[in-house]
């Protein structure tokens, strides 16, 4: 089942248009100019109800405001959205009761109040029944190990702690959809692990649908199957990460063991589809295109002047296949 419904959105904002300085003020005034910025331009997607997909993307991609118009805080000037049945954008707050999102650093706890109380107020907004809310709220404690902060003030705790307040304030009412913006940014390594383990026993015990956008490419490893890539506000790629691997991944790597301490490179006819990327008295490593030469051909063209002792083949990382996307060095169709 299909839980989430995009068909053909788009959203465009007016932005005012004029010359710099007084004058250029002026006549900005007198004769208002606008330019249409389109953020995201004739999208679509769907997403199975317990899927936790990954919306990727360089910052001004469109990845926020996709999630907005799902969440209904922006409505799309073009196109359909539908959200378990609901239109976010005319049915808000119904909409609310059956989402739940965490952007960056923007925070749903009360500054000054000790983070039980936070739930506490979460849980009447919800209209959540006291055994309901108790019930979710100790799991959620228990799983996040949240004990000994549910008394602090949330201005006192450390960012990593509020982070996984956050996340407990989000999931409180068992929400059927969860945004996730950026939910492990800054955070340590420990704390990290903890969100990511928490968001997967969420997923697997209640079938929880995620969407998630991050720079951490290992929240997307660990997390998700699926992944959806957006650029300049169009989608470029929605399928599998290791499809996307498969088909993207033409820069891998080869490191070289080699006898003689010296260097001969200047002395190899190196193509335009390879690359030293690092040199030592020990090895060679090499960046190449696999889909243009074989990692046979590269050793015949370094056992020349080298005595090979072993070599080391490693495929492309997943973060590397982004870069060279967003650098414009892959072409994605």
């Amino acid at each position: 089942m299909n839980i989430i419904k995009v068909k053909n959105i788009s959203k465009e904002y007016k932005i005012s248009k004029h010359e710099n300085g007084f004058i250029g003020y002026i006549k900005h005034i007198l004769n208002p100019k606008t330019e249409t910025f389109k953020a995201v331009q004739n999208i679509s997607f769907e997403i199975k109800e317990g899927e936790i997909v990954g919306y990727l993307g360089e910052n001004g991609a469109g990845k926020s405001t996709t999630i907005k118009m799902l969440t209904g805080l922006l409505t799309p000037t073009s196109g359909e959205i539908e959200v378990n049945g609901i239109v976010p954008y005319k049915n808000r707050i119904e909409n609310n009761f059956q989402i739940g999102a965490v952007f960056g650093q923007k925070t749903q706890l009360w500054w000054d109040l000790p983070v039980i109380e936070s739930f506490k107020l979460i849980g009447s907004l919800y209209k959540m029944s006291k055994k309901e809310y108790e019930s979710n709220l100790n799991w959620i404690i228990e799983k996040l190990e949240l004990q000994e902060l549910l008394n602090k003030q949330v201005k006192n705790l450390s960012l990593g702690q509020k982070m996984k307040c956050e996340i407990a304030a989000t999931f409180l009412h068992k929400p059927k959809i969860v945004y996730l913006d950026e939910p492990t940014i800054g955070l340590d390594v420990l704390v990290k692990e903890n969100i990511r383990k928490f968001i997967k026993e969420v997923n697997k015990e209640f079938h929880t649908t995620i969407l998630l956008t991050t720079h951490d490419i290992k929240d997307v490893e660990e997390l998700c199957d699926r992944i959806i890539l957006i650029d300049k506000g169009c989608i470029i790629y929605d399928g599998s990460i290791n499809t996307f691997k498969i088909k993207y991944s033409n820069n891998d790597f080869v490191t070289i063991f080699k006898k003689e301490s010296e260097s001969y490179i200047a002395k190899i006819k190196m193509n335009n589809e390879m690359q030293i990327v690092e040199e030592t008295k020990n090895y060679i490593k090499i960046k190449y295109n696999s889909q243009k030469i074989s990692i046979v051909e590269i050793i015949d063209l370094f056992k020349k002047y080298y005595t090979i002792e072993n070599v080391e083949t490693n495929e492309a990382k997943f973060e590397e296949i982004l870069k060279d996307i967003y650098r414009g060095h892959t072409n994605v169709e």
